[in-house]
């Protein structure tokens, strides 16, 4: 283990905190993931070697605990929320550019996506393609009462609604900084089909952790 030698209790954080991956491990406890395959989804840019690693780190620092079926966060692991989401804050006021596209990847926009809707008020099956207008790809988010999927095939079922635009300007919607009514109006997003499907769309769809936050600061 790397150490910087001062006995300071800043010092010992950063020597558990600091590795590469480590806190984005943690954000992504933080806003639901338990499973070793959906921490690796939504972090492609890990090795699994390394993130085994990384798990084993947490779990020894007490920060994160086994389960019958993945990983948990014990208190010490969900402390550390106000932490991760002030760098968050901070990160939007002083850090938080134009996307590049090395930065963009449609697979795990539509895995962040996914994970972050709102079921509890659908009382049928809703199906909506998402045209990625610039790279070619289609994706199908499939909408059920209490449960939402991502389908990188199509699923099969009847489109209800169609959702396109460029991937910068998906990212852009996700993580706040523009708003979907906004955009369709605008014509940077298009958004055709059922009647029901559009108008809830907006209500459904929870965006980003940070977007209220980058949404504050780009209006401040």
């Amino acid at each position: 283990m790397r150490t910087y030698a001062q006995y300071c209790p800043i010092v010992r954080a950063v020597e558990l905190l600091g590795d590469r991956w480590t806190l984005l491990i943690v954000r992504d406890m933080l806003i639901g993931s338990t499973r070793f395959n959906e921490l690796a989804r939504g972090l492609p840019g890990i090795s699994r070697a390394l993130l085994a690693q990384r798990l084993r780190q947490l779990h020894k620092a007490g920060l994160v605990t086994r389960t019958d079926d993945g990983y948990a966060l014990t208190k010490a692991g969900t402390d550390l929320r106000p932490i991760v989401f002030s760098l968050g804050e901070w990160g939007a006021r002083y850090a938080f550019g134009d996307p590049q596209p090395y930065e963009l990847d449609p697979e795990v926009l539509m895995w962040w996506m996914h994970g972050r809707i709102d079921t509890s008020e659908l009382v049928k099956r809703a199906v909506i393609q998402i045209d990625v207008t610039d790279r070619r790809r289609q994706f199908w988010l499939v909408l059920e009462p209490g449960d939402a999927s991502i389908c990188y095939t199509d699923p099969g079922f009847d489109i209800d609604a169609v959702l396109s635009a460029d991937l910068p300007t998906l990212y852009r919607m996700w993580e706040g900084e523009i708003e979907l009514l906004d955009a369709v109006k605008a014509g940077s997003i298009g958004l055709t089909g059922a009647r029901w499907v559009i108008r809830s769309l907006p209500t459904w769809l929870m965006l980003s952790p940070v977007a209220a936050t980058v949404r504050a600061v780009r209006g401040s």
